[in-house]
């Protein structure tokens, strides 16, 4: 079996650009859901073709380690065919799911790290400062339709990540950056600009500091190190207009 026997263009394509080891995690999965589906299909008693998927299971993972640096199986050879059998098979699926669990648990640790828990409470203090900023955008006289259209299409992007579990600090730091470099002009009140996003920073801030304390988890806590394999094979409520700083 070839690549595209398990993995199409189009969600090689869609793997990330900036992170080889997510890209190889999504990879992998991809590959074994397909590996998966061609067992199924295969007969029970036809070994050979069974050992050709196999094979060819573990020739493109070795191929995409080697793309994306991964070790252990960055080193590894694929055995020929002729010698590979069901042994090596289980043996590599056993070192591949050992280093895939440890790169889950790292993964999931790292995404609490760059995001915050967010009480229901703040999430509704954040969203009355999420609407104020778009009525200050809408009203806005001297800004060009493409720019509002940037600028709300934001806002609602980091509205809807604040009904995730937990709140992403990159789309924080995207929206302050985003409304930091909207020309102060366009405002109908700059001030009350920058006032609602300092809120909405001051919010999240404090929220990811009582968030890292309650998890005794360390802002700069950098990932784990990753070991080998074990072998070498809606608007909101009228009674919040307190909040609003104008």
């Amino acid at each position: 079996m070839m690549i595209f026997d398990f993995i199409t263009q189009d969600e090689i394509d869609a793997l990330p650009d900036d992170d080889p080891q997510q890209a190889f995690a999504q990879f992998v999965r991809i590959c074994q859901r397909s590996l998966s589906e061609r067992a199924k299909q295969i007969d029970s008693q036809d070994w050979e073709e069974l050992n050709d998927a196999r094979h060819g299971f573990m020739n493109v993972v070795i191929a995409a380690a080697k793309k994306y640096g991964i070790e252990p199986f960055l080193s590894l050879e694929v055995p020929k065919l002729k010698n590979f059998g069901s042994e090596d098979h289980r043996e590599f699926r056993a070192d591949l799911d050992h280093y895939m669990t440890q790169l889950v648990l790292d993964n999931s640790s790292r995404a609490k790290r760059d995001s915050v828990m967010i009480s229901s409470d703040l999430k509704d203090s954040i969203r009355t400062y999420i609407y104020h900023l778009r009525k200050l955008i809408e009203e806005a006289k001297d800004l060009d339709e493409a720019k509002r259209q940037m600028l709300l299409q934001r806002l609602g992007e980091f509205e809807r990540e604040l009904d995730k579990k937990r709140l992403s600090l990159l789309a924080v730091t995207l929206l302050a950056i985003t409304l930091a470099g909207a020309p102060g002009a366009i405002w109908s009140s700059a001030d009350a600009a920058n006032k609602l996003l300092a809120n909405i920073l001051r919010t999240v801030g404090e929220a990811k500091i009582a968030d890292d304390a309650s998890r005794r988890l360390a802002p700069a806590e950098p990932p784990m190190a990753i070991t080998g394999p074990r072998s070498k094979t809606a608007e909101p409520s009228r009674d919040m207009a307190d909040d609003i700083p104008f």
